[in-house]
């Protein structure tokens, strides 16, 4: 058995060892924990145009045994002992969480963290459907039509596979795409350079607990295999910044999940009792390292926001990085050192232009951007910023990051911009009004819940449902 894992390209469910590999490296020590072999475009297209092999043989499993399947799959992603390529290693949950970190330098308590939510995800999978669905009966996507509650309905696939284009930045994102094996969906997956961990072993749990292997692309490849992936599946998703954003903004075939620009508003009834929030505030901006895109990256108070900045700056600026394994680190290494120093740079910047000060500077005892055991490391910054046309409002980093602008709550809806993720600690009816009104918010958590809760039978970007299956008018004679 060769020392260092091969991870093979699966087209439809088979190994497949390319002439073109990758290596896949630890991001402290720069040692190669796997070789991952990579596709072009044109394997991809040749591999699409089959992908109806791999709808076939969902379609031969009805739905609610979908759903039981899925939690044996749960349970196995987070306690079996699953394969690891084709070269006989075999991938523990310990062996999961350590490569895992080494690679993308979460620490070992966040992937577990991680790990929790998409083992949740699929044990909970009946939950999540019926959410999503909106309780409709899913043994019509058995037949493709039937009655419900007095109506008939019929539905159809809205394309022949799910493509995806997965990020490195944390492994509970492949969460999003679970829902699509119970809905009758096959997967074309792209995995991140340094995290081809997750969707590996989450399609290696699936095969094992009894989902056919056809209904699995999983294809390393490059800027143009990946906008086959978009471009041939009918449907697909996307992770990337604004640039991509706006790329695909309109495209109703492709889902995309950019930065969140998540935010806590606390209204004018309750902020002189901000102390009792701080340590809300400081979960929704910290937790998983930063790098969750409902991750709170900005919050909006009516006054006391440089009390805020302050108190928020004294609980997480002296924050620092740890060893991976120790259970109080809560600083995640980037596998991209150029990431850190770009972030650092963008910060700095800001801070250049009037209006703006990191109040975490004072409780950092050195730099923002450190080195620690080999894994170059961003320290957190919270800037109070005296204004919300300030540049550093409204940003977002891959990192704990904040700012604290003090804006009326009257005018705080528009002025706040596009938010994935709100918390709006208040019990103002007319405030509330309007921000359930809002087209900009996607999820909105009302009363001290962080930024970081996530209900899994109501989508906070996107109805998988909805975007997978059409409906359709039908009319039966017989």
């Amino acid at each position: 058995m060769s020392e260092i894992p091969h991870i093979p390209v699966l087209r439809l469910g088979r190994p497949y060892e390319s002439l073109d590999q990758i290596e896949v490296r630890d991001c402290r020590s720069g040692e190669v924990r796997a070789v991952v072999s990579s596709v072009n475009a044109g394997m991809i297209r040749k591999d699409v145009r089959r992908i109806a092999e791999g709808r076939a043989a969902l379609n031969r499993l009805p739905a609610a045994r979908l759903v039981e399947i899925a939690a044996q799959a749960g349970e196995l992603f987070r306690g079996g002992t699953l394969p690891l390529g084709d070269r006989g290693h075999q991938q523990s949950p310990q062996d999961y969480v350590t490569t895992l970190s080494a690679t993308s330098g979460l620490p070992h308590n966040m992937v577990r963290r991680n790990m929790e939510k998409i083992h949740h995800a699929l044990t909970h999978m009946g939950t999540v459907l019926n959410g999503l669905s909106r309780g409709l009966d899913l043994s019509l996507l058995d037949t493709g039509f039937g009655e419900q509650n007095g109506t008939r309905l019929a539905y159809f696939p809205a394309g022949a596979a799910l493509g995806l284009v997965m990020p490195s930045n944390s492994p509970a994102v492949n969460s999003l795409w679970l829902p699509a094996l119970p809905l009758k969906t096959p997967v074309i997956i792209k995995p991140g350079r340094e995290e081809p961990w997750t969707p590996y072993r989450l399609i290696q749990a699936f095969i094992a607990a009894g989902v056919p292997a056809e209904a699995f692309g999983f294809y390393p490849t490059d800027h143009e295999g990946a906008g086959e992936i978009l471009r041939s599946c009918g449907r697909a998703l996307i992770f990337g910044d604004k640039q991509t954003i706006d790329k695909y903004a309109g495209d109703p075939a492709v889902q995309v999940h950019g930065p969140g620009w998540s935010k806590i508003l606390i209204g004018e009834d309750c902020i002189d009792q901000w102390p009792d929030y701080v340590d809300l505030m400081v979960r929704s901006v910290a937790e998983n390292g930063g790098r969750s895109c409902i991750n709170a990256s900005a919050i909006i108070v009516p006054r006391h926001g440089r009390e805020i900045a302050a108190a928020l700056a004294r609980e997480l600026g002296p924050l620092a990085p740890r060893a991976a394994d120790d259970p109080e680190a809560r600083l995640s290494a980037f596998a991209n050192p150029k990431m850190a120093e770009f972030i650092d740079a963008q910060i700095e910047e800001g801070l250049r232009t009037p209006g703006a000060e990191d109040l975490t500077a004072a409780h950092r005892d050195g730099p923002r951007k450190v080195a620690f055991e080999g894994g170059l490391y961003l320290r957190p910054t919270i800037v109070f910023c005296e204004s919300d046309q300030h540049p550093l409002f409204n940003r977002e980093f891959l990192c704990p990051y904040a700012t604290v602008v003090e804006i009326p709550p009257a005018e705080a809806v528009e002025r706040m911009g596009y938010t994935l993720a709100l918390s709006a600690i208040t019990k103002d009816e007319a405030l509330l009004a309007r921000l359930m009104a809002a087209p900009t918010i996607e999820r909105l958590n009302i009363g001290p819940v962080p930024t970081m809760t996530v209900s899994w039978d109501q989508p906070h970007e996107g109805n998988m449902f909805e975007f997978l299956w059409r409906r359709r008018s039908i009319e039966r004679a017989w």
